[in-house]
């Protein structure tokens, strides 16, 4: 069996490496003529990470990220509000990682070219559709550089991992509504700047009015200082948005105001955002979940199939599971279009479920609940506020939702 894959982002390379481990043959196609180091923190949960380290690719990766070691918590006056450990620390197989998103492709396209050839990567070739048939599918690409029609591909299925904007899903799904804002914009960027905390603790803070901000280190001792490389994350309320571009540059001027006060014992949260090497902003949409994503021999995977609000630090994550659930799938039925199906029948309904927790109840309605039931001032215990297990059944909840839970790990 020959696959074709559309798109050389995390989900897609995480795939050839699936497929090729369990002996199926694919060919990667990438807009982009070159991958270069682009975007800023990403969260590898231990479902994830599971994956990942069947892959053989955590030590690797644990050279180059962050072992996460708590969630934590706070009001926008720096008052904890709850901790919890995470990964090992929790009793997890598996660590949880936070790593700058150019070291987790760093690391993909190694072992791809080391595994699977680079001969078999395309870069600079853009998919403008395809057609199919009883026997093949066939890709339709022009050249990124020169926008010249370049040789059509044939195979045996086609899988889109080309992202947000995949033109694989327009083809599919030409009548789809359009995307839905949230009605909070978000700026994010990394910061070279002091280890905070533990120095490997992941931070949620504030709540959407007047602000939100996550915090979390991508990169241990950076120089000779000891610096960390921080990535940060702030959302505020805001009626209009530009279209989604996950590289579009940002204006501090358009979000610094309601976080100018955020100066805590442990980090000054203005002076932070200020000394940032870059920042990009990025609208908090997502899209209602489709119907069916499967047509014969296509089917869509990772944000191409489920964009989500990035709440819950899962996006990545959910695209991982995806790779899974779909290799098992071509492993048991040698009939792609059966095959395809029965991976949609697995992740559709699963990535729906996310997708909607996400707009509702991530593991920030912590943030939410206090912020509602103080008004928004601070508290003397937060025991009077909110109770432990009240906390713990949203972060609990969560977790199950996403598929990280311990017992759903351990099955």
């Amino acid at each position: 069996m020959e696959v074709i894959i559309v798109g050389a982002g995390v989900g897609g390379l995480t795939l050839a490496l699936e497929l090729h481990k369990a002996g199926i043959s694919t060919r990667v196609y990438e807009t982009l003529p070159e991958i270069k180091q682009v975007g800023v923190g990403v969260t590898l949960l231990p479902h994830c990470v599971k994956v990942l380290g069947e892959l053989g690719l955590v030590d690797a990766l644990a050279k180059l990220a962050v072992s996460t070691r708590e969630t934590v918590f706070f009001n926008r006056f720096g008052q904890r509000i709850h901790s919890e450990p995470t990964g090992r620390h929790a009793g997890y197989e598996w660590p949880q990682f936070q790593a700058h998103r150019a070291d987790l492709l760093k690391v993909l396209l190694d072992a791809f070219k080391e595994r699977i050839g680079e001969d078999r990567l395309h870069l600079g070739w853009k998919c403008t559709g395809f057609k199919q048939d009883g026997s093949s599918v066939t890709a339709e690409f022009v050249s990124r550089v020169t926008g010249e029609d370049l040789p059509p591909q044939k195979a045996d299925a086609l899988i889109a991992c080309d992202g947000l904007h995949s033109i694989i899903r327009k083809q599919l799904h030409p009548n789809e509504g359009e995307p839905v804002y949230s009605g909070v914009n978000m700026w994010r960027g990394v910061t070279r700047w002091k280890p905070y905390l533990t120095g490997e603790s992941y931070t949620r803070a504030g709540w959407l009015t007047p602000g939100k901000t996550v915090i979390y280190p991508i990169r241990n001792n950076i120089d000779t200082e000891g610096r960390t490389l921080i990535s940060w994350v702030t959302e505020v309320t805001t009626p209009k948005y530009l279209k989604r571009d996950w590289n579009r540059p940002g204006n501090i001027d358009d979000f610094i105001g309601p976080f100018e006060d955020w100066k805590w014992d442990w980090l000054d949260v203005p002076a932070m955002i200020r000394a940032s090497d870059m920042i990009l902003e990025f609208p908090m949409i997502d899209q209602d979940p489709l119907p069916w994503w499967t047509q014969g021999r296509v089917t869509l995977l990772g944000d191409a199939a489920h964009p989500m609000v990035p709440r819950g630090s899962n996006g990545a994550g959910q695209a991982i599971l995806d790779t899974v659930a779909l290799k098992d799938a071509l492993v048991a039925n040698k009939d792609p279009l059966v095959a395809l199906k029965a991976y949609e029948s697995k992740r559709l309904p699963a990535t729906a479920n996310v997708v909607l927790t996400n707009r509702q109840n991530p593991p920030d309605a912590i943030l939410r609940e206090v912020w509602q039931r103080t008004g928004d001032k601070p508290f003397k215990n937060i025991d009077d506020v909110i109770s432990k297990a009240e906390i713990m059944a949203i972060s609990d909840g969560y977790k199950k939702v996403a598929g990280y839970d311990r017992e759903s790990l351990r099955a």
